[in-house]
């Protein structure tokens, strides 16, 4: 079994076992966390997603899922966190975080999770005329076992373990083009499922969290 970097820095005992030691470094790095925000943030348009652990069959995971194909939905078919764009009753970014989760896959994190914390806010493709998009990732824990439900949205809900994302072996790359430019992007093929893009940025501040920066997770995500 892979044992990462960040083993180093944990107490290595049988009761907790791993995972769940992670998890509460995870928690503490968090608490003392500053994630960073877009200085035009009051002007730009508002989503919010929900990144949420758990530790299932011993093995700290990370719940992700496949957005359904739509057509005219430029996130179409790619995997994804909950989540989605702030509506007029909602508070702040928390709020659209429980909304748009509850309403996706029909898990109440108020109810069924805790919030530990949250990372940075990223700046997702503008469109023309706006100064684009803020999505506010916020990272929950929930110890109990899920039922879901889920909305038109979503195609199917995938468990990632942490371990195979902190492995840079899994690291790959993909070729991404738009109109005339191409470019090479960082992704990971977990199975049939590619993480890359706004997902692949938010995982990587979270890893760095736990080990510190790698050469493989050097800063090519926006803010």
């Amino acid at each position: 079994m892979f044992y990462p970097g960040w083993l180093n820095h944990v107490p290595v005992c049988r009761n907790p076992p791993v995972s769940v030691s992670l998890l509460h470094m995870i928690e503490s790095r968090l608490a003392a966390h500053r994630p960073a925000r877009p200085w035009l943030r009051p002007l730009m348009k508002r989503s919010a997603v929900a990144l949420v652990l758990q530790v299932r069959e011993g093995e700290l995971h990370i719940l992700m899922i496949k957005r359904a194909e739509r057509e005219g939905d430029p996130w179409s078919g790619h995997m994804a966190f909950p989540g989605g764009r702030m509506d007029p009753g909602d508070a702040h970014g928390y709020a659209v975080a429980l909304r748009e989760t509850r309403e996706e896959v029909g898990l109440d994190l108020a109810r069924q999770g805790r919030c530990i914390g949250r990372l940075s806010d990223l700046n997702a493709r503008p469109h023309r005329g706006t100064f684009g998009m803020a999505v506010s990732p916020f990272v929950f824990r929930v110890d109990r076992s899920l039922h879901f439900q889920l909305n038109y949205e979503v195609a199917e809900v995938v468990w990632v373990p942490l371990e195979f994302l902190l492995d840079n072996a899994n690291r790959d790359t993909m070729r991404w083009q738009r109109n005339r430019i191409t470019l090479n992007m960082p992704c990971y093929h977990f199975g049939k499922y590619r993480i890359w893009g706004l997902s692949l940025a938010m995982l990587d501040e979270l890893m760095d969290l736990i080990e510190g920066g790698s050469q493989r997770r050097r800063s090519w995500r926006r803010r």
